[in-house]
Formats: C-alpha cells, structure tokens, sequence
C-alpha cells in the first residue's frame, strides 16, 4: 500500500493524484485512437451459410463483383500458361565453338594416326556436324515450365527476331553429343573416336533462358487480370431477409464492403473517423475507472496500479492495430490471453474479466467477422481466468495453455460446423494460428515478472516463493530463532485458515505470517518462545528497556525485510501486527512496582500503525491469539474458548481493528476458526458431559 507525505495538504495531494489519473486516461485514450486504422466501418456483420436477418439489402450504387482468392488463383494459372519463357539466341557461342574447333583439330590431327590426305574430308564432316547443331540449337530445358517432363513451348530471340519454339526441335548437351556421335558413325571413317571426343569437348547452350524478360513478360500479362466478374447494378437486390448467405451472395457483400470503405476513405473526414474512435475508446476507459472506483478503491487510489493497467490494455490494442496495419494473414496470431492472464495473476479474477471484456470489445469493431472473434476471444479469456483461479503451482501455467488451446478448437469447430456444415470442409490449416497464439500467451509470464519490477506489484507466483520456508530469510529464522519460527508457523496456519473463511487473500497472509516476526532474530533469547527454562535476561534489565527491545523487534524487522528486498505489502503485516498497543506485561509490572513513579506510556507502547485491511487486521488476531495460547499450562476447551473471545475483544476495544475493512460477523467466523484449530493443536478432549450439564 503506497502513502503520501503525512505533511502534504490531504485536499492538495487528492487533487494532484486526481489530475495524474485524468492525464493517464487521456494518454491512453490518445494514444490507441491515433494507432487505430482510420477507415468507416461497415455497418453490415455476416458470415458465409448463415440466415441474413437485416432487412433486404438493395444496393445503394453501382460496384463490381470481386473475385474469390481462389478464382484469381485460377486465372493467374491461366494466365501464366499462355506466357512463353523466352530464350536468347547467342550466335557468338556457335562462332566461337567453330573457331575453336578447326584450331583444335589441327592440334590433335599430328596424334590422330589418320593419312594427311584425309585431313580435309575429315575438318570437312566434323565442321558440317557442328555446324547442324548449332543451327539446331543447344539449350538446357527448365524444370520451372516442364510438367511430368514433357516438352514445352518457347520463345527464341534473334537479333530481337522471335520465334516461336518448342524443346522438342533443340537439343540439350546429352542429345548433341548423342547426334554427333551418330553423325561420324554414318561416315565410315576409320579411327574416328578422337573426332567424336572434339566435337563433344565444343558443345554448348547457345539458346539462353532469360529470365529477367521473362518475369517481365508474367508480370505485365498478371497486371492485365481483371480482379471482378460482372457488377452489380443500383438498385438491385443483394440479399432479401431471412435468406441463406451463399457464396455468390456473400462475394457481393464483400464486394459491397470494399467498395464502401475505398469510398469512405476518399469522400469521408478522418477527423469524424478520429473522433468517433476516440469517444468510443473514451467511453471503455471510463468504464473500467468507474468499475475500478466503485469496486477497487485501492486501486483506484494508487496511480501507479492505474499506470499499469493502462499500460497493458494500450500495448495490447496497439498491436492490434499495427497487426492490421501490416495485414498479417490472420489477426488470431496475437495472443489476446496474455491481458486476462497478467491482470488475474497482478490483480484479481473479477478486474481481469471485466478488463478483458471492454479489450475485445474495442477490438471487434475493427476486426473482420467481430461477432466470432468476440465469442471466441472472451471463451478464451474466460477460461484463461477460471484456469488460474487459485494459482499455487508453476504447472498450472501449461494446463492453463492448454485448456485456452482446447477452447479455441471446440469454438473454432462449432463455427466452422455452423458455417460449412460438414466436417469434411473444415479448413483445419486455419486452425494453426490458434496454437501460436497460446505458444505466444505463456510470453505472459516473463511480462508479469517485469510488471512486479518496474511497477511495486506482487503476484501470486511471488507470494508462492515468498511462503517456500528453505528461502534465505526464513532458513535463518529458523537457525536463530527456532521458536519464533515454530510460532510463525503456527500464526500462518491460524490466518490463513480464517481468512479463507471470511474471504480474502490466503496467499497474502500465509506470508505476511512467516515474516511478521523476523525482527526477532537480533535478539531472539528475550523472546519467550526462545528461551530455555530458568534463564531470562529481563531478569536484568529495567521494565523500560526490556519494553523497548521487545517493541525494537518491530523496527528490526522493518529493516530486514527491506534489505532483503520483500515487498512492501508484507512489510505491512511486520509494522500492523501488534498495532499501537502497549507492551502490557512490562507496564502493569512497572506501574505495580513504582507506583508513586509517574510513568510515559509511550516507552510501553508500539509505534503501529494499527491495521489497514482484512488481511493484517486477521494476522494481528492470529498472532496474539498464538502467543498467548503458550501460556496455558493445561489448555481444555473452555479455557481456550475463553482466550481467544477475551484477547479478540480486547483488540475491539483497544480500536486495532477500527481502520480495517472486517465486519463484526467476520470477527465471529474468525473466533470459531482459531477456537477449533487450537483445540486440535493442542489435542484438548472435550468434555461431552459436562457440556450438556
């Protein structure tokens, strides 16, 4: 719990924390109306298969129908069948190829073993080959255009000369070389297979695939195809009420819808658009501050919770709308959970369902199909809450995983089955960002553990690290002060147990139980649990100072806690746990001993202050009840009974329990609770007869 300046005018200080709340709010408000996209809404919500229950929807103009993906798809197919891939004729490679042939042949014509008369026939048939297969062409076939490894149509290039082509005409490598070495054994000459090795060591591709040429020539051929199929004329009848939306109906509609905002963004005022977004963003953080102040005061007294929630709430709906704005293939990627998630595990169930709710609201009006992602995505959250509901182990994170993952199947199932009809149809790839979300929700917590860093707040996962007994602090509580620990131990099992009763955080107080006498272990021989019989060190000591270094456990426990980096909400039940009362034992002795002495009562008494919620106003009960049960050297039933009845009474009277939000019936549940536990503490038998006398 956060404090002001005791010495800051209350009025000016309210004032001040007033006008921060109203900054805050407007920021927010600001800062996810300017990241929205800035384009009307279409009035009109529909789904493919479902009954259309507006009134009949005559078109309003003239529009064209639009193509489904999957008929674009189609003609992009047809399309790219009539481009052919055109190849360069390159005649240098056919030049140089023949240059390099006939001074080649003379180099190896010395080694051929051939008589030099029949040098020229044989220069003569090899040049005559070459030269037909150059004329022929060489190419290497693409797999891009080949189809079960047929031949295709090309163009061919010439000096800019097309001509149309199909691989069966040309050769590749292997095909050239083939037909070479065919052509010289048709000649009849002798010692020819050095001829055949020249004319292969000369092959290669002069028709060149261009792809640049060709991907200009698809590109311009799929600029030219006509997105829409017909239109639809002014006045006409789209859909009459009470009729099946159908595939031709619902490509109208979505053609209708396109057309409507491409129209709103050329003739509408952004302005208009950006303050219809603004009001109504307005209107939901209203909301949620007025939920907070009628329902949350803490919060809503505590700008820095407030900052918090605002911040959480703006980043989510700013990556909805940045995810918009980049047209991601589906909006379910992100992972809405992660809201409902950090606010339950910060806060409570109750603020994390309603700030969910007012999220998904918003963020439906600018998605598409907003009815289905609503139900969808408050399904989700809902079940994100319930599944964290009393979180007291690490591995109800992946079960809450995967029941929010088993949600999204079954309302993606019920959809799809409302909207095919069949299973058979159901697109299940659409299923897989469904899964990603989840992946991206358990992001959730690592986020939680730097919202408790940057902003003071202790969660649930903290208060169950807090409460493990091996932890440093209580480890050498334990060593110390054995029996103030054994007390702690048994004041946490007492509060919790009450305020599980009445209602509150068990958690919270199971902690504030285990640390609230920490303080004890500067000096832990002049508490009385610690002890050993026969010694006593008051025994030396004036009743002051033995008041004070009873009172300085308070003081000391503050300090360690802080050093040790605890929050600040279990600091609290070190300082409320004994309140502003008076060290009683050392007073009354003292004013018994000197009574002619005029005594400061102040020196006997705690600095408090008293406590400020259900929660330490419980564990202050707790505590003395357990301290003074000690005392009871043959506890029965009815001396019990009577103990906890005269030290909770007292602690009415003494006004401990005045600012605290614990009602009369709360301090009666309790009185039961603390009655039947130190009973089966310390194993009292009750006296059955003497009861009915």
């Amino acid at each position: 719990m956060t404090k002001g300046n005791k010495n800051r005018p209350i009025g000016l200080y309210q004032q001040y924390s007033a006008n921060i709340k109203f900054v805050m709010m407007v920021l927010s408000v600001a800062v996810i109306t300017l990241s929205l996209p800035k384009q009307a809404r279409f009035k009109y919500e529909y789904e493919k298969g479902k009954v259309w229950m507006q009134k009949d929807l005559i078109s309003p103009y003239n529009f064209p129908i639009n193509k489904t993906n999957a008929e674009i798809e189609k003609s992009q197919a047809e399309i790219l069948k009539s481009v052919l891939p055109v190849y360069q004729n390159d005649l240098r490679v056919a030049s140089r190829q023949l240059e390099t042939f006939t001074s080649d042949f003379n180099l190896r014509w010395d080694n051929a073993a051939v008589d030099d008369k029949l040098k020229p026939e044989y220069l003569a048939i090899g040049t005559r080959i070459l030269k037909e297969i150059y004329q022929r062409g060489i190419s290497t076939l693409s797999k891009k255009y080949q189809q079960n490894n047929a031949n295709y149509n090309f163009t061919l290039l010439t000096n800019n000369v097309a001509k149309q082509l199909n691989t069966a005409d040309i050769f590749t490598i292997e095909q050239a070389s083939r037909f070479a070495e065919d052509e010289v054994n048709k000649t009849g000459l002798k010692n020819k297979a050095w001829l055949i090795d020249l004319l292969q060591d000369h092959l290669q591709s002069n028709y060149i695939y261009d792809d640049r040429l060709t991907d200009k020539l698809e590109t311009e051929a799929l600029s030219n195809i006509s997105t829409t199929r017909g239109m639809v004329q002014k006045g006409e009848l789209i859909v009459a009420n009470g009729s099946v939306i159908t595939g031709e109906i619902y490509q109208k509609l979505e053609s209708l819808r396109e057309t409507y905002e491409q129209d709103a963004k050329i003739i509408g005022d952004k302005r208009m658009i950006l303050l219809g977004q603004f009001l109504l963003v307005g209107l939901v953080v209203t909301l949620l501050m007025v939920f907070l102040y009628l329902f949350r005061k803490d919060i809503f007294g505590d700008n820095r919770l407030i900052s918090l929630i605002l911040l959480v709430i703006t980043i989510m709906l700013v990556a909805l709308s940045w995810a918009i704005k980049l047209k991601i293939p589906n909006l379910y990627y992100i992972p809405y959970c992660i809201v409902p998630i950090i606010i339950r595990i910060l806060f409570d169930t109750r603020l994390a369902l309603n700030i969910h709710l007012l999220v998904v609201l918003i963020a439906g009006f600018f998605v598409p199909n907003s009815f289905e992602f609503a139900v969808i995505q408050i399904t989700a959250g809902m079940v994100a809450i319930y599944s964290i509901k009393n979180l007291v182990k690490r591995e109800q994170f992946l079960t809450s995983a995967l029941l929010i993952l088993l949600n999204y199947f079954v309302a993606y199932l019920g959809i799809s089955l409302i909207r095919v009809g069949t299973l058979t149809d159901i697109e299940w790839l659409n299923f897989v960002p469904f899964i990603f979300s989840v992946l991206l929700s358990l992001l959730a917590y690592p986020l939680i553990y730097a919202f408790e860093r940057m902003f003071g707040v202790v969660s649930d996962i903290t208060m169950i690290e807090l409460t493990n007994t091996n932890s440093k602090l209580l480890r050498e509580l334990s060593y110390k002060a054995p029996g103030t620990f054994q007390h702690s131990l048994q004041v946490a099992n007492l509060a919790e147990a009450a305020i599980f009763k009445i209602g509150g955080n068990a958690l919270l107080v199971r902690a504030g139980a285990l640390y609230h006498d920490i303080g004890k272990m500067e000096n832990p021989q002049y508490f009385i649990e610690n002890q050993n019989k026969g010694s006593n060190p008051h025994d030396k000591l004036s009743y002051e100072q033995s008041a004070q270094i009873i009172i300085r456990h308070v003081h000391k426990g503050i300090e360690m806690a802080r050093r040790n980096h605890l929050p600040e909400v279990i600091v609290d039940f070190i300082r409320t746990h004994h309140g502003n009362t008076r060290v009683d034992y050392f007073y009354q002795s003292f004013l018994k001993n000197f009574p002619e002495k005029l005594v400061d009562e102040n020196i006997f008494r705690y600095p408090g202050p008293i406590p400020f919620s259900k929660e330490t106003a419980v564990l202050m009960l707790a505590d003395s009840v357990e301290a003074a049960s000690r005392s009871i050297k043959e506890p029965t039933a009815q001396s019990l009974s009577d103990l906890v009845d005269r030290i909770v009474d007292y602690k009415l009277e003494q006004g401990q329990l005045n600012d605290s939000d614990i009602t009369l019936k709360d301090i009666e549940t309790i009185k039961v609770i603390f009655k039947n536990m130190l009973i089966g503490i310390y194993h009292v038998r009750i006296d059955y007869a003497a009861a009915e006398k």
